[in-house]
Parts: structure tokens; sequence; C-alpha cells
């Protein structure tokens, strides 16, 4: 315990190195009237391919990181994806205990001393999720940043990142290389709203410039000043204005990312900043690792296409996406559990890997997948997955989740399975272990379908057909 205590001593006093230069910083910042990002992560291919239509915005998405991968890296996207639930779950918790004690640390020192975008696989820069190239000041330059439908608030990390900046792929936004950024007071309303979109109260440093903190489950997390700027979706299609967080302590696993845009339901979102412009809905096909997928901001959805369920709204946590998952099948049959099991709180999240069941109806999820398979040799667990067979499962039986009102993913085998490289292949599930329960439909399961996210109708919808 003695240790314990010296080390977060020792931890404290550090922080309050760094603060000083930190608060000098801003300081400074807020004098300064000019300010566009570094060079772009790559020219020519690297540049964001980028459509304007009357269906709304295209962007092309590309994956972090692909679930074929080493297995060190898959083991460690599996433990990063766990803590992302155990977070979730928090969060629809009646005390909604947060693990934000990384973040919460530094702002507490900080205020004591004061559209379709290309959808990418993420392989590039070492993380499980996905990311698009965003342009940011002007002049503009791009960067790569993770897309997250359970999260409201976009940063980027920012020089002279005064504290500390994970290594990312290309140069660090300069916010001073900027004509059109500013820092923002603590006396404005974005300021105001921070809390209800990063979990954490703002700050205020000695030069009225506002502070963040965006917490997450996985202990990661960014703190910065608040700003604004252009952002640019392609040389015809800009936003003056847009509030975002220009990191300067950024640490936790975010790969070689640029930073993260928010998509959930918050005004200070990038959807809702959006919105006047394209409406307030957004699709997206995430792509498996051998495609490229896409994000697109507005637009309308043919219900010849997409089948639609009602988009719900918990009060627990009034920005992440709720539906209702009303039955599961395996090879065509129901699963054998009561209507009840269903009821507890289904979410639709971008950030979460492995689709995650209640326990009574995964243990019958595994059950029938296991009496599909029962020629195949059982292999041991792999971290979170308890369902592995040795070789490759060449017949996978067809898993459905239905939701209220018909609306159905019907899987594809890799939807279902995850092929570990090593000889084993895993069912694609998992179940939740918190007190609460909760469904959350991940990535994996939704590789391949377009999803849209149409929040001025409430409603989800999904189409299948790939990417193309």
């Amino acid at each position: 315990m003695g240790l314990v205590l010296l080390l977060a001593n020792l931890f404290l006093l550090l922080l309050l190195l760094l603060l000083h230069l930190l608060i000098a910083r801003a300081s400074s910042l807020v004098t300064e009237t000019s300010h566009v990002a570094c060079s772009s992560l790559h020219q020519g291919d690297d540049q964001q391919r980028l459509f304007n239509e009357s269906a709304g915005l295209h962007l092309t998405l590309h994956r972090r990181h692909g679930l074929d991968t080493p297995l060190p890296l898959l083991s460690d996207i599996l433990a990063r994806d766990e803590a992302r639930v155990r977070s979730l779950n928090a969060r629809l918790t009646s005390k909604r205990v947060i693990n934000t004690t990384a973040a919460s640390s530094k702002l507490n020192h900080l205020r004591a001393s004061s559209v379709s975008l290309p959808l990418n696989p993420g392989e590039s820069i070492g993380t499980g999720n996905y990311y698009v190239k965003i342009g940011l000041g002007t002049p503009t330059k791009y960067y790569a940043v993770l897309v997250d439908t359970g999260s409201s608030f976009t940063w980027l990390q920012c020089q002279p990142c005064t504290i500390y900046c994970h290594r990312q792929v290309g140069p660090t936004f300069d916010p001073s290389a900027s004509k059109t950024h500013r820092f923002m007071s603590c006396s404005t309303p974005e300021c105001a709203g921070l809390e209800a979109a990063t979990l954490n109260a703002p700050s205020c440093s000695n030069s009225n410039v506002c502070i963040y903190a965006a917490s997450y489950g996985d202990s990661s997390f960014s703190v910065g000043y608040l700003s604004k700027d252009t952002l640019t979706l392609s040389p015809s299609q800009t936003l003056p204005g847009f509030v975002y967080g220009c990191g300067q302590d950024n640490e936790g696993l975010f790969g070689q990312a640029a930073g993260l845009i928010g998509l959930a339901r918050n005004k200070l979102s990038m959807l809702s900043q959006l919105s006047t412009k394209y409406g307030y809905a957004f699709s997206y096909c995430l792509p498996t690792a051998a495609s490229t997928g896409s994000l697109s901001i507005g637009g309308s959805f043919d219900p010849s296409i997409y089948k639609f369920t009602p988009m719900l709204t918990d009060s627990r946590d009034t920005t992440l996406y709720f539906l209702r998952l009303t039955s599961i099948t395996v090879a065509g049959r129901l699963l054998a559990v009561p209507a009840t099991a269903y009821r507890t709180s289904t979410i639709i999240d971008s950030g979460t890997v492995i689709t995650r069941l209640p326990s009574t109806v995964y243990a019958s999820l595994k059950d029938a997948f296991l009496k599909a398979t029962s020629r195949y040799q059982r292999a041991p667990a792999y971290s979170i997955l308890d369902t592995c067979f040795k070789g490759k499962v060449t017949s996978v039986p067809e898993v459905r989740l239905i939701f209220q009102g018909g609306a159905e993913l019907k899987l594809e085998p890799w939807n279902v399975v995850l092929d570990l490289n090593n000889g084993v292949t895993c069912l694609a599930f998992a179940g939740n272990s918190g007190s609460n329960g909760i469904t959350i439909i991940g990535n994996h399961q939704q590789e391949s379908f377009r999803v849209a996210y149409d929040v001025s109708n409430s409603r989800i919808g999904f189409a299948a057909g790939g990417c193309g």
C-alpha cells in the first residue's frame, strides 16, 4: 500500500510539472489568431475519395485492424474489446461508474492551477475498428480518425503535445499553422455542453481557454483545449466553425490514429454539427480486411433495400443507439429461450468488435452451434471466445439476429466465426458478464451489411449485399 501511495505521489508531482507547461501554452494560444493541419497522411491514393450525391455525402471507410491478424495482436484486440464492453455496461448502471480516473486526474490538475467518406480497415494504423480521413484547418490537411458510434466528441492530437501524444500515421495537427483555427473560451455554450458529450465536466485555464477531458472504458483518454476550425470532407464540402478537441495529452489504445470522431446522439457530435447541411442521419458499410467500406452522412434510405427497426432511447444514456433484439435462429431454429431473455437493452456499436449476449441467450446459442458443428474437434478457449474448434469450420450453420419489426441480420459465415490463423476457428460471439446483461451488436457481425441510422425518423435499417 505504501508503494502505491508513493507511486501515486510521484505521478502527481510529474503532472504538476507538466501542468505549468500546459497552462503557459494556453496563455499564449489565446493570443494567436491564425492556426492548419500538418501535411497529409499520404498523397495520391491516400487522399480521401468522396462523392457528393443527392443521397448524401460519401466517405471511404477503412478497417482499423483486421481480425485475420497474428495472435498476439488479436489477443490485444479482444482484451480491449472486453474493456469497452465493461464501460458500456457501466454507462447503463444507475451509478454510471465509468473508468475516468486517468482523464479526471489530469483535468483536476488543470482546474487546480487555474458524408460518404471512405471507411477503411485499420491494419495500417494498428488497431480492431474503422477509420476515415477528414480534412482540418486552412490550408487543409488530412488525418486518419477512428469512427465511434458510442461516443459524441471529436478530437485530434495537436502540436505541441505539451504532455503526451501517441504515435500516429503522418504529422500531428498544428493549430498555429491554420488560419481558421480558434480556441474556445470557458463561457461558450459548447464548453458548457462538454460534460454530456465526454462524461467529464470541463475545466478552465488561467487564460480562459475551455479544457475538455474525454475518457473511454479501457482507460484511454484525451485531454486538451476545446477548439473550432474548418472541417473539410472534399474540396467542395466544408463546415466552418467545426467544434472539436485539440488534444495535448492523448494516452491509451488508439493505435496510430490521429484522433476520433464521435457519431452518437449529442449536439457536439460530428453528426449533429453536419445535420443542418446533410440531415440527421448516417449509414455505413463496414468492410472486411480485403474490401473497402464507406461512411455516408445524410441522404435517404430506400425501403425496398433496407429493413427497419425502431431506434430506441434509454434514459440511462440518451446518446447511445438502442434497438430491440427479439429472437435468434441457428440453422433455421429459434433458440430455446423465453421471450423475456431478450428484454434487456440492446446497443448497436461500431466500436465493440464481438457481439455480446445475455448469459442465458449466449448459452443457448452456444449449445445450438455445438450441435450443428458436432463433427468438428473442440479446441481450448481463446481469450473471450470459449467455443473453438481445431481446423477450419467449413460448414457454418446459418445464424440470424431478428429485431423488432422484422428487420434482421442474416449473418454470413465470416460474421459467425473467426479463423485464428493458428489452425483454430472460434464462434465470434460472447456472453456479457455485466450485471445488467445488455446485448451489444458488435462490428464483426455488422461487416458487409449497410447499416442506416435514421435519427430524424428514429429508426435503424439493415441492408445485405456487401460494401460494393
